[in-house]
């Protein structure tokens, strides 16, 4: 849930999960042990900037943050953020395609594959391409199902 969000320390973004620990309380409730009490502050406006709609409390070194109940209004949001994710794997994957086949296409150029194997290559990659999106969209469509279970 936290895995996107990050905040400015020591002028660089990093993670929440590497200037703190996470820890899952109980169901409704996450427990964020700050390493550095000067970070608190910037980890809980980092939350609260996130879109995710939490509101996390401090208290003493540490930062509580209550996960509300899923109301449809609240499991549309949640898909929404999933669908992201998921389309922004998609467009991960792509782009290793396209990464793969200019360097297929760097080869042929200098003459160390022929046309045959490239054109089998560039077919292959194609093929694992589709193969990952689908499960990108499986996975899209399982989430989607167990969030609207409930």
């Amino acid at each position: 849930l936290l895995n996107n969000i990050y905040v400015e320390y020591f002028g660089s973004k990093l993670p929440i999960r590497q200037i703190s620990n996470i820890v899952v309380e109980n169901y409704h409730t996450l427990k964020i042990n700050v390493f550095d009490d000067s970070s608190t502050s910037l980890i809980k406006k980092g939350i609260l900037n996130s879109n995710l709609g939490l509101n996390p409390v401090i208290y003493g070194k540490d930062i509580i943050v209550p996960i509300p109940g899923l109301t449809e209004d609240r499991r549309k949001s949640l898909i929404k953020v999933i669908r992201n994710n998921a389309e922004n794997a998609r467009v991960y994957v792509r782009n290793i395609r396209r990464e793969a086949n200019d360097r297929i296409k760097n080869c042929l150029k200098t003459k160390s594959i022929s046309e045959d194997n490239e054109h089998a290559a560039q077919n292959k990659i194609q093929k694992m391409t589709d193969d990952f999106i689908k499960k990108i969209d499986f996975i899209l469509l399982e989430k989607e199902k167990e969030l609207m279970k409930f």
